[in-house]
């Protein structure tokens, strides 16, 4: 989405030959330049070190996109502990530490753009996924503020809340694939341009798609020991 809309790229993941490869099918479809670095955001000094890597290299910095994440299926007590704070280091730590890294430069410049993913999930409990849920919560939360503190320097901080949406998220998180195969899925492109469309426009908080929308809304009216239940058949499904 970046490249196709003028912008060179910066591709951050764990895996060096998957990221090469994407880098090339950038470059070859839009002729942007797409730099590479393999990272693994759930280690606490990654950020950092992610961080210092673009200042040395030089790449001047207006978008930044913090949409790694994921999520794991069982009670709470029952997950593996290690791999649940390896959630809140990657889901909130990484987010936030990124965001506090990218912002200085971004206000000094008086322009730019952050967004943040987060989901449906932000706007309810979530037994089974209690930290997932929780910690989609702290998103929406900290870039609504950071979108306030951000906006009179000329900077834009937007949230993005998808629903189910076709990417490897159920097979990582262990999920039954018969809840996306039942439910409202989006594919990715469609999610991205919504994003993306929102974040250009400079708007805090935008969910993707219209029955994703109307059930956030509606989490507000009714008691939250009962939207926790409905979350839970979703993940039971």
């Amino acid at each position: 989405m970046c490249a196709e809309q003028g912008y060179d790229v910066v591709l951050v993941a764990r895996s060096e030959p998957k990221l090469l490869a994407l880098a090339a099918d950038i470059h070859e479809k839009t002729g942007r330049q797409a730099y590479v670095f393999a990272r693994d955001l759930a280690r606490p000094a990654a950020p950092r070190e992610l961080f210092n890597d673009i200042v040395c290299t030089k790449i001047p910095v207006e978008v930044v996109i913090n949409n790694a994440g994921f999520g794991a299926v069982g009670k709470f007590w029952e997950l593996d502990a290690p791999e649940q704070m390896e959630m809140v280091q990657l889901n909130i730590n990484a987010l936030t530490m990124l965001s506090r890294y990218f912002l200085p430069h971004l206000i000094e410049q008086r322009r730019g753009m952050i967004l943040n993913v987060a989901s449906t999930a932000a706007f309810q409990p979530g037994p089974l996924m209690a930290v997932y849920f929780a910690s989609k919560s702290y998103v929406v939360s900290f870039s609504e503020a950071l979108h306030n503190e951000a906006r009179e320097y000329g900077v834009s901080v937007t949230c993005l809340c998808p629903g189910p949406t076709t990417t490897e998220f159920d097979k990582r998180a262990k999920m039954n694939p018969n809840i996306f195969a039942k439910g409202n899925v989006m594919d990715a492109k469609t999610v991205a341009r919504v994003g993306w469309d929102a974040m250009k426009a400079g708007k805090p908080l935008v969910i993707a798609g219209r029955k994703n929308a109307l059930l956030a809304f509606m989490t507000r009216f009714v008691p939250m020991h009962f939207s926790a239940a409905m979350a839970r058949k979703f993940s039971e499904a």
